[in-house]
């Protein structure tokens, strides 16, 4: 890794792989699906950097990466990453606020529990094992926060993609509020 590098803004150097989600991949996780349609399918939500310095499934190596969440709505709800559990359950994440605000969207993995931790620079976020999350913009420009995870946990965004969460994060009057999932 010592040919990657934080500029500030981007991770920058060799082997840094970059992925975009459009408001068209993401259909499934907004629940106004009429709100969502509505909105040009083509319109950028987020991107992510990350740097993969060993194998996939490499026991104690850990993955770093970059999210970039971009300002905007569907109906009522912030743009929003899919979210995921980790495929090995028992997996933790960190997360480091670099820009911006917005809101780690946190759930138990018997989906009893949904709560939400404020993100803005400096913030630090530990995500425990057995707990679903997800990242909200909640202000007015980008929200970028770096992550540090293990090489072995795996995603598992199909469990969130069929389900949700069971709590929705949606502006009030300008402020966010997790609401139970209509």
């Amino acid at each position: 890794m010592s040919k990657i590098a934080f500029d500030g803004r981007h991770l920058t150097g060799e082997g840094v792989e970059r992925l975009s989600r459009k408001l068209g991949d993401l259909g499934d996780i907004f629940s106004d699906k009429g709100a969502h349609a509505a909105l040009p399918q083509g319109r950028l939500v987020y991107e992510v950097e990350s740097v993969l310095p060993v194998k996939e499934g490499t026991e104690g190596g850990l993955f770093v990466g970059m999210t970039y969440i971009h300002p905007g709505k569907v109906g009522r709800e912030y743009f929003m990453t899919k979210g995921h559990f980790h495929t090995i359950r028992n997996r933790a994440e960190v997360y480091i606020g670099i820009e911006g605000e917005g809101m780690l969207i946190l759930m138990s993995e018997d989906r009893s529990r949904v709560w939400a931790e404020k993100m803005r620079p400096g913030s630090i976020h530990y995500i425990p094992g057995h707990t679903a999350h997800r990242t909200a913009n909640t202000g007015n420009r980008i929200l970028s926060f770096g992550a540090v995870w293990p090489a072995d946990a795996g995603h598992d965004y199909a469990t969130i993609s069929e389900n949700g969460f069971s709590k929705i994060l949606v502006d009030m009057d300008g402020v966010p509020v997790l609401i139970d999932k209509p």
